[in-house]
């Protein structure tokens, strides 16, 4: 029995040991739904989109989208792969806000240039200079033929 005992002595040390070592960090990245960046939840099947990580709103099972580590010291408390710099330095977006058609950072930096690397207008989308800063080199097709000046060039309105 003091054999026994031992044996179960050093298997509590050395789970105990293993419970204290420092973990790997997990990777959590994710392709959420419409193929957009996203958070990995401690279920491993829960993606959250990236701009719905830090809302205030818990959408994994267990908070960790939520949690203070996440989301002490936003943008820096991110991992990279969900934060998108703009050109101008104190600007910042989640990753699934560049190249979704809309001016997120005010500069359009998340929809043109080299930065944002993203591709043409889609099927779902015009391509003009739109009227509106809302929209950067694009607007959504719903917007044409609808008697109201999106594109400089009334593009929307004569040829879309």
């Amino acid at each position: 029995s003091a054999v026994a005992l031992l044996v179960l002595a050093a298997a509590l040390a050395s789970g105990l040991a293993l419970a204290l070592l420092p973990r790997a960090p997990v990777n959590r990245f994710c392709t959420a739904p419409n193929n957009q960046t996203g958070f990995l939840c401690d279920d491993r099947l829960t993606c959250v989109p990236a701009s719905w990580v830090c809302d205030r709103v818990s959408n994994c099972r267990n908070g960790e989208d939520e949690q203070e580590q996440l989301c002490g010291d936003l943008p820096h408390s991110l991992p990279a792969y969900l934060v998108f710099h703009c050109s101008n330095p104190s600007s910042w977006v989640y990753a699934d806000q560049r190249c979704n058609g809309m001016n997120d950072c005010g500069d359009c930096s998340d929809e043109t240039g080299s930065l944002a690397a993203c591709p043409p207008c889609g099927w779902e989308w015009w391509s003009c200079s739109p009227v509106h800063y809302e929209f950067c080199s694009c607007i959504p097709r719903r917007l044409c033929r609808d008697g109201i000046q999106h594109c400089l060039g009334w593009s929307d309105e004569f040829i879309c």
